[in-house]
């Protein structure tokens, strides 16, 4: 079934890892709002599918929405949609943002999963990167969460930074097992162009990623999540059994899914499409009645290709007959050398990352493309 993605792209303060789009300000959020109805009215047509499966808030920091906001989009998304009985839900919020107060709220909204972008628990991680919560506000957060009966929570960290110690990466990991989380999502940190990070590695202010301190991490992270029970069904997530993320997985299944909001991406199984990554020139388009996006239509070679990278990154892995069959002979002889080595298994028609491979996830899928 298809899905919504609904682009929030407001935040507090810029964490300084963050390449995504957003805004520290608030002026236009009004405007903006506004703009997200009316697409979501131009754009009505866009998915065969009319049946949701899944809503997902993203961002910048949707958890600084109003109720009357999140009402507002919610109300025009059912005029629009059929939404499938417990279909997920999810809104991404901030620490800082979940008092007690907004949870109240969130419970009288049809949000029925939150995203924490928790990251650490580590006051010396947070200052790190820049965040706009503290080691106190990551545990309070958590635990009023589910007492308000948000039992269905997803967790954000990161591992690799130059302030996390194994010590505290394992201690980070143990705490959301102690808090009996459902869903984890786990990033290396990485240094994205054009970020304050970039800027102070270059300019010695700050230490670049350390690969094997990446590595070690990402094997502790690994073993840790399988001794308890966790299904490693993306490289960067981790869930109990029947938790996957529906609204994710569908993206790694190459489902169909609408974007909505400024830098929002839209994908129709033949073309992709994003919105313009600028608030002003999003909203002045929209109030024309035009939706500012650029397209790509996919050729054969790049539907393999995106099938081979997002494929590979789950425990599917790539199935053979999903492959057009004027490329099943290709990924075949380019596979081979990695079989051999043991960082490709096969498991019946599919080809799945070992744990030796999902090191390499991306560098492997790389060397499977077809020359576009």
């Amino acid at each position: 079934m298809s899905g919504i993605y609904i682009h929030i792209p407001f935040c507090k303060q810029a964490c300084h890892y963050c390449d995504f789009h957003f805004s520290t300000s608030m002026k236009l959020k009004g405007d903006l709002v506004h703009a997200l109805l009316t697409e979501l009215e131009l754009r009505k047509d866009y998915l065969d599918e009319k049946m949701l499966s899944s809503i997902y808030f993203g961002g910048g920091t949707p958890s600084l929405l109003t109720e009357k906001e999140l009402s507002a989009v919610f109300d025009k998304i059912q005029q629009l949609f059929s939404i499938k009985e417990n279909a997920e839900i999810t809104l991404e919020a901030n620490p800082d943002d979940l008092n007690v107060e907004k949870l109240k709220m969130l419970r009288d909204t049809p949000v029925n999963r939150l995203s924490i972008g928790i990251q650490s628990f580590s006051e010396e991680d947070l200052q790190f990167m820049n965040r706009a919560h503290n080691s106190s506000e990551a545990h309070k957060c958590i635990e009023e969460a589910q007492k308000h009966g948000f039992d269905n929570l997803t967790v954000d960290l990161i591992y690799g930074a130059p302030t996390t110690s194994d010590d505290q990466w394992i201690a980070n990991i143990d705490r959301l097992i102690e808090y009996d989380i459902p869903h984890l999502s786990c990033y290396c940190l990485t240094v994205e162009p054009k970020t304050a990070l970039a800027h102070f590695v270059k300019t010695g202010k700050a230490a670049d990623v350390d690969e094997e301190q990446a590595s070690r991490q990402f094997n502790i992270l690994m073993e840790k999540m399988e001794a308890q029970g966790y299904e490693h069904y993306e490289i960067s997530n981790f869930a109990k059994p029947g938790r996957h993320a529906i609204h994710n997985s569908n993206y790694w299944r190459g489902e169909a899914y609408l974007g909505i909001g400024p830098s929002a991406h839209s994908y129709d199984r033949k073309s992709r499409q994003w919105n313009v990554a600028n608030n002003s020139k999003y909203i002045k388009a929209i109030k024309e009645g035009i939706v500012p996006f650029e397209k790509e239509e996919l050729s054969p070679e790049q539907r393999y290709n995106e099938y081979v990278m997002t494929g590979l990154r789950t425990k599917w892995g790539v199935e053979l007959d999903r492959i057009d069959p004027a490329f099943q002979a290709y990924f075949l002889r380019e596979a081979t050398s990695y079989l051999e080595e043991g960082k490709i298994e096969k498991k019946g028609n599919a080809f799945v990352l070992t744990r030796a491979g999902k090191h390499l996830a991306d560098r492997i899928a790389m060397e499977l493309f077809l020359d576009v």
